[in-house]
């Protein structure tokens, strides 16, 4: 009955896919259409801006204001030949999402009639309002002056008929109010330091590119039922709702066949995607009911990242076209498996060489354990940083919670590439002949690697053959948020390996040898965080203190993690943020942290008051009067017959006397800690004794859901939602 009432609020749509006539025509027939590519640019602006374009995204170099204004024309043609009316640029501010304030193409004149332009300092600057996004005290409201540019390095694209121009979002005092400008910051880092010790290796090598290749795992609830709950709406979660009898536990749903109506969503939206040139490649139910995954292919990191924050809004607006609600939160059905969005990191050369991926020589070998074993290194020295750049109110339900990644920083290599590391670590002074036998057993790595390279899906970055993959990501995070802290401690890493090993070249020993002691030297030193085991286990945990791996004990100690002086040293070091900057994402984050957990109890307290509370009395009142009945009717047989009844009716007024006191106290504890100023002790308190609460108040509200009447229950059930048809 219950769902039946709750799919009367909406039907469900059978609509055909947004362009139907793609249908029967190949991917690549319209892959890219609604992008400003090469291709496009060579049709729609001169040789010299074009070759002048190519340059400033190859090698950074900075675009004068007369190529830049014929960019723009061409942009402007192109686009309003596609339909286009409008233009925008298009960022990402520190609140994961995207923004776009949208200005005609068209101009009216002095005196009558109108015209279309769009100028050179349009496409490279504007000018929207600073205070207004999330800024940790940069801008004020009497301060708001703040600017968008231009980023030439990811191409333009068209949705819904206007032109996005991906862009930085800086404040008027230069601070990066965004997620790309520290992105692409970090891309220069290591791009630099990588450069120099490839030299070592292959001197034809000037540019090394991160690439990232994304999986983003999501559910999908019937619309209907999301309009009918108030804790979705507003959270992005259930705030309440017992399990279902059957959820996960069969194994059933992973990579099981795709239902129908979510298959045509699916379609509809990857249609979309790539028309935008995002290379979409797989499809797949995952574990939970109404839980499934998409992931493309490997691209450029910054592109990549661009690619992955637009397929979300795609897929939200297609999803309302299908009478669907797509659900990005980490958790948003207590019991079964939250989404993450794993990160798959690698090294690519303008050479075309992955350094990651063992070659086929002994010198491409030595290369990828150089890349390899500093990458762990890395992970070593700044693993709590890796750990605490996907740190979030949401992803925090999930961490931990024996479903993904713990909350300490481990490596998995697999057994095979573990016992090659460990072969490296004698310490005697190497032969001639003993050195060739090092390069030719690393040379053996491309035969073993193919079927011995297991994967460790406990493991928050694990290796997987030819890129590490980083697990601890929640769905609805920027990528950029972990890859900025990734490349970081990569471009340090590498920088120092480089000046130690010059430094033994220096003394006279041969490259080779330097390199492969300084290699062993950091394997030993990175030893402890190399993990094969299970890291969801508590044994894990204990084994992890005993090496002296810092964990991470609540979400506001991970954002304190970044604005240690260490961090702090860190990222200056290499032009990523400044103190200030970071200072800044600390007070965004803690501030995140405290209105997250505040809407939250707002929801559930109202929820609790007006909905569950005067179900539970009404169905308990029902009870009462059945209980009178029987006793006036049925005067002998009364005290048996009764006796279920008033163990219930005790139930529910315990119940309902303990969500109305855990309400009172949350309510209490919020009020405590919205009247201090420091926001540190505002969210430490909001964490420690507010949350606590919601807990509490859900485990009594589920318990009552087992007991009223199913007619009388108010919101759509975990039964219900839980299930597309």
């Amino acid at each position: 009955m219950a769902t039946l009432r709750f799919k009367a609020l909406g039907e469900i749509s059978r609509r055909e896919p947004i362009e139907p006539e793609l249908s029967d025509k190949k991917i690549s027939d319209y892959f890219g259409a609604d992008v400003f590519d090469r291709e496009k640019m060579r049709q729609y602006i001169s040789k010299e801006a074009y070759e002048s374009l190519c340059d400033a995204i190859d090698e950074g170099r900075r675009i004068d204001r007369k190529i830049a204004n014929q960019v723009a024309q061409g942009m402007k043609t192109w686009a309003m030949e596609k339909g286009a009316t409008h233009y925008s640029h298009w960022f990402q501010p520190l609140n994961d999402s995207t923004a776009e304030k949208h200005d005609a193409f068209f101009e009216p004149m002095w005196g009558g009639g109108s015209f279309e332009t769009f100028k050179g300092e349009l496409l490279v600057q504007q000018e929207p309002d600073a205070s207004s996004f999330p800024n940790g005290g940069l801008r004020n409201t009497f301060e708001a002056r703040g600017y968008s540019a231009w980023d030439p390095s990811s191409p333009a694209f068209i949705l819904d008929k206007t032109l996005c121009i991906p862009s930085i979002f800086i404040a008027y005092t230069g601070e990066a109010l965004d997620f790309k400008t520290p992105l692409l910051k970090s891309l220069t880092a290591v791009d630099k330091a990588a450069v120099e010790v490839c030299q070592y290796f292959e001197k034809d090598v000037d540019k090394v590119n991160v690439t990232l290749g994304w999986e983003q795992e999501y559910f999908l609830v019937d619309e209907a039922l999301f309009l009918a709950r108030p804790d979705l709406m507003q959270t992005g979660r259930t705030l309440m709702g017992h399990i279902a009898a059957k959820d996960q536990q069969l194994d059933d749903h992973y990579f099981g066949a795709i239902p129908d109506r979510v298959l045509e969503f699916m379609k509809d939206f990857e249609q979309q995607a790539y028309r935008l040139g995002i290379p979409l490649k797989t499809r797949h139910n995952e574990v939970a009911p109404n839980q499934f995954e998409c992931a493309p292919m490997f691209e450029e990191a910054n592109i990549a990242v661009d690619h992955n924050t637009l397929l979300m809004t795609i897929m939200r607006r297609v999803a309302l076209r299908h009478k669907l609600r797509v659900l990005f939160h980490e958790k948003p059905f207590l019991g079964v498996n939250g989404s993450g969005k794993h990160c798959n990191w690698s090294l690519c050369t303008n050479t075309g060489v992955n350094l990651l991926a063992p070659g086929k020589t002994p010198k491409n070998n030595i290369q990828f354990l150089a890349f390899f074993v500093n990458t762990i290194m890395a992970a070593h020295k700044f693993g709590v940083l890796f750990m605490a750049s996907i740190a979030t109110q949401s992803n925090s339900h999930r961490l931990g919670a024996h479903e993904a990644p713990p909350a300490v920083m481990s490596v998995f290599t697999g057994s095979t590439l573990s016992a090659v590391l460990d072969q490296r670590v004698s310490e005697k002074k190497m032969t001639p002949d003993e050195k060739t036998e090092i390069k030719l057993d690393i040379g053996k790595i491309p035969n073993i690697l193919l079927d011995n390279t297991d994967r460790n899906r406990t493991s928050p970055f694990a290796f997987t053959g030819n890129r590490f993959e980083f697990r601890a990501t929640g769905s609805s995070n920027n990528c950029a948020a972990p890859l900025i802290v990734i490349n970081t401690a990569i471009a340090e890493q590498l920088t120092q390996f480089k000046e130690e090993v010059d430094k033994l070249i220096a003394k006279g020993i041969k490259k080779d040898e330097a390199i492969l002691q300084i290699i062993r030297k950091y394997i030993i030193e990175s030893k402890n965080i190399r993990f094969e085991g299970n890291g969801y286990s508590a044994e894990w945990l204990r084994e992890a203190a005993k090496r002296g791996i810092e964990s991470i004990g609540s979400v506001p100690d991970a954002f304190k993690v970044s604005v240690r002086k260490d961090a702090i040293a860190l990222f200056e070091k290499h032009g990523i943020f400044n103190e200030a900057e970071l200072h800044a994402r600390y007070e965004i984050n803690m501030e995140n942290l405290v209105k997250k957990i505040q809407i939250e109890s707002r929801v559930l307290a109202d929820l609790a008051a007006n909905h569950i509370v005067p179900t539970a009395i009404r169905y308990q009142n029902i009870l009462i009067q059945n209980v009178k009945g029987l006793k006036d009717i049925l005067p002998d047989e009364y005290a048996d017959m009764a006796a279920e009844e008033i163990r219930t009716i005790r139930k529910i007024a315990r119940y309902v006397k303990a969500i109305r006191e855990n309400t009172y106290h949350m309510v209490d504890a919020r009020k405590k800690y919205n009247a201090m100023d420091d926001i540190v002790a505002r969210a430490t308190g909001y964490s420690e004794e507010v949350q606590p609460y919601l807990d509490k108040i859900r485990h009594d509200i589920d318990k009552l859901e087992l007991i009223v009447d199913d007619e009388l229950w108010p919101l759509p059930k975990y039964r219900e939602m839980m299930s597309i048809n």
